[in-house]
């Protein structure tokens, strides 16, 4: 063989090689990559009028897809966590209060047997399942496997700050996260690089089968550190718009990750918060100073960044007013898998998928809840209790807005 043809024959090959190879799938059913950021509101994503921070790759996602402006969480973080899995309200699932099980302990523990889980939903469907990030509802001390039992095949967690356990304090440098080897510290890496890593391990492993892959970012919580892409940057400011910059590379990694591995026409990428900026951060959005709403329930601690992205399955530049909550997820992730709910349980969520997927301007909710501002636990000797007999709550439809107090 002349040496010309050796050479084009190579060249062809290293190309064949460097191009995304598309999936061998039969399962035409779509992965599900739900990503949710722990404390940020719109004020700092600027494909909603944010004026102090540019995050192209989110804008982008919002651009190629359908950006909510009526999505509802709990206005602090493990009310919101359970309501995803369960699919239920605060009030049924009983977690009505912020509590970190690890550090506080009394007794508390996400009950997989008590209640439903969104995981077990979704192995039932034939879904591979892996989380990554914050969890936080239970002690994984005490329940090494509880990601196993809520129905995940892989997990990569931060442990949350676990009582009489300094290293596990720690989320972004020289983290203490916990998989099926154990907990350690992993000196000299950031945490969210490596929940980002290992999500995409687990759909290189899994990218001929169904999946769904939950990332439970710990950015940009504080405390506010600097990230690897911005390691000098000072102050507490400057180092939370860090923070929210590097949350967008990571996310612009798992795109990347799905085009390379041809899955990116068979995912829905989900986006979105968990509550409100903490109330030490203030941003400009479309001309408004608008201070972090973390723990109350005004529109800035509970109405949240949604972004749905899925090309081919959701039309691109699209601006949805439909109402929608967190605990609608689970019920909406079985409809679109086609199972059905286990049916011991209740569910206050509903289906969305028409307005998910934009064949509905609405959804079927006359009105959204959201419940529990400010953390109001306390642990006694009978266990966690909460401070009040009537937790304080706001309902709102398209138009108004009730606000109903612990009386």
């Amino acid at each position: 063989m002349n040496s010309p043809l050796r050479l084009f024959i190579a060249s062809a090959m290293l190309v064949c090689t460097c191009l995304p190879v598309a999936a061998q799938r039969t399962d035409d059913r779509p992965n599900i990559l739900f990503i949710l950021l722990d404390d940020l509101g719109k004020e700092w994503v600027s494909a909603y009028g944010a004026e102090d921070i540019e995050t192209p790759v989110v804008d982008a996602l919002a651009a190629g897809g359908i950006k909510f402006n009526n999505f509802y969480v709990m206005p602090q973080c493990t009310p919101t966590r359970l309501s995803l899995m369960t699919g239920q309200m605060p009030f049924r699932h009983g977690w009505v209060n912020h509590w970190d099980v690890p550090r506080w302990g009394g007794g508390a523990h996400y009950d997989d047997g008590v209640n439903p889980t969104l995981a077990r939903n979704m192995k039932r469907a034939g879904y591979a399942t892996a989380v990554a990030g914050k969890w936080q509802v239970n002690d994984f001390r005490v329940q090494p496997e509880a990601m196993v039992e809520m129905g995940f095949d892989d997990y990569c967690m931060w442990t949350g700050g676990e009582g009489n356990n300094p290293p596990s304090d720690e989320r972004y440098w020289d983290p203490y996260i916990h998989t099926k080897e154990g907990s350690r510290t992993y000196p000299g890496e950031y945490g969210d690089t490596i929940f980002t890593d290992f999500l995409i391990d687990f759909m290189r492993e899994h990218r001929d089968e169904p999946m769904m892959l939950y990332y439970a970012m710990c950015l940009p919580h504080t405390p506010f550190v600097t990230t690897p892409s911005e390691p000098d940057v000072t102050g507490d400011l400057n180092r939370h718009k860090a923070m929210v910059r590097y949350t967008d590379e990571l996310t612009g990694r798992l795109v990347q990750a799905l085009d390379d591995l041809g899955l990116r026409d068979d995912t829905i990428i989900i986006w979105t918060c968990d509550n409100g900026t903490a109330s030490s951060v203030t941003g400009t959005r479309n001309g408004r100073c608008v201070r972090g709403a973390k723990a109350q329930t005004i529109e800035a601690g509970i109405n949240v960044p949604f972004i749905v992205n899925a090309p081919g399955r959701v039309p691109a530049g699209m601006e949805s007013n439909a109402l929608i909550t967190i605990a609608d997820m689970s019920p909406t992730f079985a409809d679109i898998t086609d199972i059905e709910l286990a049916p011991q349980y209740v569910y206050d969520g509903v289906p969305v998928t028409d307005a998910l997927l934009g064949k509905s301007p609405t959804s079927p909710h006359e009105f959204i809840m959201a419940m529990g501002g400010r953390n109001e636990a306390k642990l006694t000797d009978a266990g966690v209790e909460n401070a009040y007999v009537y937790r304080d709550r706001v309902l709102r439809t398209e138009r108004f807005k009730l606000y109903v107090d612990t009386n």
